[in-house]
């Protein structure tokens, strides 16, 4: 019996909120889990992590694939590894999000007419030629959800309404 009672102890304690942190991440990564072995796709791995609320630059998803990846690259990620490297990240809080003031001064600074608007040739060029371009496709889909298709512009204030993530 003594025995027993060792191995019980040596169970690691799981408090209430690691499991929900487990919960989400599996929630997360099962939608792309399509083939039900327990692992995705490498190209779909930043979409997984920001959708649990996550906003790393491409460099930092870069690091955070290749610490998940296996030895030898398949082009797969197991979960083992990616729930490792979320778990890590989630309770570290990192790469949270911008909120709605910061996001809000960058459109500003962006808005030399100050008109609380921006074209899409305007959004374009500075999304494209400063710091971590986005790529074509990255614009194409940015752009779809923030041109207004009324006036044809980008009316940031609405826009960021949209991007702005609520922490939990």
């Amino acid at each position: 019996m003594e025995e027993g009672a060792a191995q019980e102890e040596a169970v690691p304690e799981v408090d209430g909120h690691t499991l929900e942190l487990k919960k989400k991440i599996l929630e997360a990564f099962e939608v792309f889990d399509h083939d039900a072995n327990n692992t995705a796709d490498v190209r779909e791995v930043g979409t997984i992590i920001r959708s649990l609320g996550l906003c790393p630059s491409e460099g930092e998803l870069a690091d955070m694939i290749r610490m998940m990846e296996e030895e030898e690259p398949t082009g797969y990620v197991r979960y083992e590894k990616f729930e490792t490297v979320l778990q890590q990240v989630l309770t570290e809080r990192r790469f949270r999000p911008v909120d709605e003031e910061t996001l809000l001064k960058a459109f500003a600074a962006l808005d030399s007419a100050k008109t609380d608007c921006l074209t899409e040739e305007q959004l374009t060029q500075y999304m494209t030629e400063n710091g971590e371009n986005f790529s074509k496709e990255e614009m194409d889909e940015m752009l779809s959800a923030a041109i207004d298709p009324d006036k044809g512009n980008i009316e940031y204030r609405e826009y960021i309404s949209l991007m702005v993530v609520e922490e939990n």
